[in-house]
């Protein structure tokens, strides 16, 4: 038996920090969030607060020990499942007052859904004894939300031992894996980010948590990320050829987005979920078609139907319209609210400084940046402490930065062992192969930038939980970088965990500009700058990128034409703005294509 989400929305990772304790924060008022569980130093600091908030013996775990990281991540994770515990029992044990917590969690549910209503029975009803009865029956049907837990598939360097060889399932990704599965979460979820790693998917046969203990139910569910069907697709079906349920595909757009950007072919947000609404039926049962006879294989019973699979969505959305739209049109089960709550301290973590900042952004302050280590493009805030310090770095003559935690290291360019990219290591050795490199000018400057933008993310994304709670985490290591997505623009003040769901729910509205565009049309017009970008950063494309770069234009047209059709049938709103854009987008791309294709005309 499934158990019942009281909300219809979720906050999914944000940085390393950001929402580290989130769940501890909202999962007693029905709502879910997410964890990243590969920076185990950090999730060991944060143990030793929250021990101590508990009333709990902390007893450190250091690295010193045998398998120290897995143990670190699995004692934080129990933790906070028995923080969640105590908190919603704390709530559901309480009474019903004008400002009690009890109140709360049913006035932030969605006025649609049959909890509230009855909500709304129990208020309206004089009668002392139907009132204690639906009072009852209001407690019983109470749930705290899911505790869930992000890996980045990509991050997943190895850890050789002491006599230099790696051992078996020891790399990063791995070993926060097996944490996470031989945790004491319940109800909780895995969510896979950045693609396909088949070592880590490989792994996960060994883990009977992932096993289905009747239809539809799950300990442990398994979530992947992804930009469009094809991804889902492919993913599913590896994951399913092993017995393994993919019980949501959680769609985040491809550049309008926090953190990390994983762009598309063009594809937009619109026409990817009116896909995944047409092949909702035909994805479940091509997956069950591989996962069934996969499970009788290995001597577990089957299923006569598939599993329930949740199809969600993320990435700029801002408004309640924006929410009805996806929830209603699309048949989404949850959509994923990040950066809006990076202001409100009820649901995540985020140090006093970097909060102002984010108060005071303007759209021209949050850039898609080359920042990170990984090489992939970067949402990122500019001004922040750890920008001031990379460019102080550059100043004195020394860039870079020291590399401690080396959850990133990857490259191999210089060196037999792997090493940052944002390392001083790394960028003294690449600075000094570009001096001596024939390059046109313009290329020099291009390259040199990319090698001096790369920053420590490690700890930039850790520093704001530990700065906030003024737990001690790196010695002389402060700077803090935030990546949100080009919506924090649209949120300039503070709010309360209510606030936020009554705008979420359309109840307020927390946003104060009126020019704000359709999250569709942003993510239109990032694409269209993500093009221009590519080409001006390509100066002598060969026929495969020109051949990419077509596709890619056929893509935004048709996504346009389909937004138009869209318009036409009335389904969104401010049908003259947003055909505006249209018009500005479709001028572009063709002015694009036109000097790529025909440039002598």
């Amino acid at each position: 038996m499934q158990i019942s989400i009281p909300h219809n929305f979720h906050i999914p990772v944000m940085g390393l920090a950001y929402s580290i304790d989130s769940p501890i924060k909202v999962a007693c008022y029905g709502i879910n969030s997410a964890i990243s569980i590969i920076e185990d130093n950090l999730l060991e600091t944060m143990r030793k607060h929250y021990s101590q908030k508990y009333g709990e013996i902390y007893t450190p775990i250091t690295t010193k020990e045998t398998d120290y990281r897995i143990k670190r991540i699995t004692n934080y994770l129990n933790l906070v499942q028995r923080a969640v515990n105590s908190e919603f029992e704390k709530i559901k044990d309480s009474t019903f007052g004008l400002s009690s917590d009890l109140t709360k969690y049913f006035e932030m549910l969605p006025d649609t859904g049959e909890l509230k209503k009855l909500f709304h029975k129990f208020l309206n009803t004089e009668n002392l004894s139907e009132k204690e009865n639906l009072q009852k029956q209001l407690k019983e049907k109470m749930e705290p939300g899911a505790v869930e837990v992000n890996i980045m598939t990509k991050v997943d360097k190895d850890n050789p031992g002491k006599d230099k060889l790696s051992a078996p399932n020891t790399s990063d990704a791995l070993t926060a894996l097996k944490a996470y599965a031989t945790s004491e979460l319940k109800n909780s979820a895995i969510i896979f980010s950045a693609g396909l790693n088949p070592r880590l998917f490989n792994y996960m046969e060994e883990f009977k948590e992932f096993d289905a203990k009747g239809w539809g139910e799950f300990d442990k569910k398994v979530v992947i990320k992804v930009s469009d069907y094809r991804s889902a697709l492919i993913q599913g079906k590896y994951l399913a050829k092993k017995g393994i349920w993919v019980s949501e595909f959680r769609i985040e757009s491809g550049l309008n987005c926090g953190g990390h950007v994983f762009a598309t072919q063009g594809l937009l947000m619109g026409p990817i979920l009116n896909e995944f609404k047409e092949k909702k039926e035909e994805l479940r049962e091509s997956l069950f078609s591989l996962y069934n006879p996969a499970i009788t294989a290995k001597g577990q019973k089957g299923f006569s139907k598939p599993h329930p699979i949740k199809i969600t969505v993320q990435g700029g959305i801002g408004t309640s319209e924006e929410n009805s739209l996806l929830h209603k049109h699309y048949n989404v089960d949850s959509t994923g609210w990040g950066t809006p709550f990076l202001l409100c301290p009820e649901a995540t973590t985020v140090d006093d400084e970097t909060l102002n900042l984010l108060i005071n952004s303007k759209e021209k302050d949050i850039i898609r940046s080359q920042s990170s280590p990984l090489g992939v493009a970067f949402n990122y805030l500019k001004g922040t402490s750890a920008e001031t310090e990379r460019l102080n770095r550059i100043e004195k003559g020394a860039p870079g930065s020291p590399c401690t935690e080396k959850f990133l290291i990857s490259n191999t360019e210089f060196t037999k062992e792997p090493i940052c990219t944002a390392s001083k290591k790394y960028q003294k050795l690449k600075l000094k192969q570009l001096e001596e490199s024939d390059l046109s000018k313009k290329e020099y400057q291009q390259q040199r930038e990319d090698v001096l933008s790369k920053e420590c993310l490690c700890v930039g994304l850790s520093n704001a939980a530990p700065l906030n709670y003024k737990v001690p985490f790196l010695k002389k290591q402060q700077a803090v970088t935030i990546c949100p997505s080009p919506n924090i623009a649209n949120f300039s003040k503070l709010s309360t965990l209510k606030e936020m769901t009554d705008h979420i729910y359309g109840r307020t509205n927390l946003i104060q500009q009126n020019k704000r565009p359709h999250m569709f049309v942003k993510e239109l017009e990032l694409y269209i700058d993500y093009l221009e970008e590519q080409i001006d950063r390509t100066p002598n494309p060969d026929k495969r990128t020109m051949k990419n770069w077509e596709a890619f234009c056929k893509n935004i047209l048709e996504g346009i034409a389909y937004y138009r059709d869209l318009l036409k049938k009335q389904v969104l709103d401010n049908t003259k703005g947003f055909e505006k854009s249209l018009e500005s987008a479709e001028k572009a791309i063709f002015k694009t294509k036109l000097a790529l294709f025909e440039p002598s005309r």
